[in-house]
């Protein structure tokens, strides 16, 4: 294993099934799309021996643990999204959680935001993370400018394994070169495999 795999994190966000089908309320169009790409980001990862670390959004059936904007969303009568024992907080198929990988829990945009990732990356010794998951204005784009403010020296987003639907491709495009203002690395899955 090369060195500088053993300080790498990949980060797979929000690759929840409430987040891919159609049916659901806070359904990514786009984001099925990307579960091949995500897959093999991490399949990749992991022969590398990166620290694979899944975070994803489970939330309290009556919304009391969500964002204020979405709390109409939960209840004795509503559906909620990616609620805590449901199917739909499941990841997506394809996709699983293995020995040696780390789950965290988020009810905020910001993987960082009340949950322990930042002291779980700094005691395995991280300082370089890789983005992969849904949605990049919204998850990803947090998550990245927090692991910024925190000081990472390597943060890179895979753009053919993060997504921005249901906007357009150009806001993804937008949040990219935002992001790559700043100096984030946009490489795509090739780029980022090779």
């Amino acid at each position: 294993m090369e060195e500088k795999w053993k300080t790498t994190a990949m980060l797979v966000i929000d690759m929840q099934k409430d987040f891919l089908k159609p049916e659901k309320i806070m359904h990514v169009p786009g984001a099925q799309a990307v579960i091949p790409n995500v897959i093999k980001a991490v399949d990749v990862a992991r022969q590398r021996g990166i620290l694979v670390i899944w975070i994803v959004r489970e939330h309290d059936s009556m919304g009391r643990d969500v964002e204020f904007h979405r709390s109409h969303l939960y209840g004795e009568d509503k559906e909620g999204s990616t609620v805590k024992g449901r199917v739909g907080a499941e990841l997506a198929d394809g996709l699983e959680i293995q020995k040696g990988d780390y789950k965290i829990v988020k009810t905020r945009l910001s993987g960082f935001f009340a949950t322990n990732l930042h002291s779980v990356l700094q005691r395995a010794g991280i300082d370089s993370l890789v983005f992969t998951g849904v949605q990049t204005p919204y998850c990803i784009r947090q998550t990245v400018f927090d692991a910024l403010e925190l000081d990472y020296p390597s943060i890179s987003v895979i753009t053919d394994a993060t997504d921005a639907a249901p906007f357009s491709v150009e806001i993804h495009a937008a949040n990219l070169l935002d992001m790559k203002n700043v100096g984030i690395a946009t490489p795509t899955l090739k780029e980022w495999c090779a």
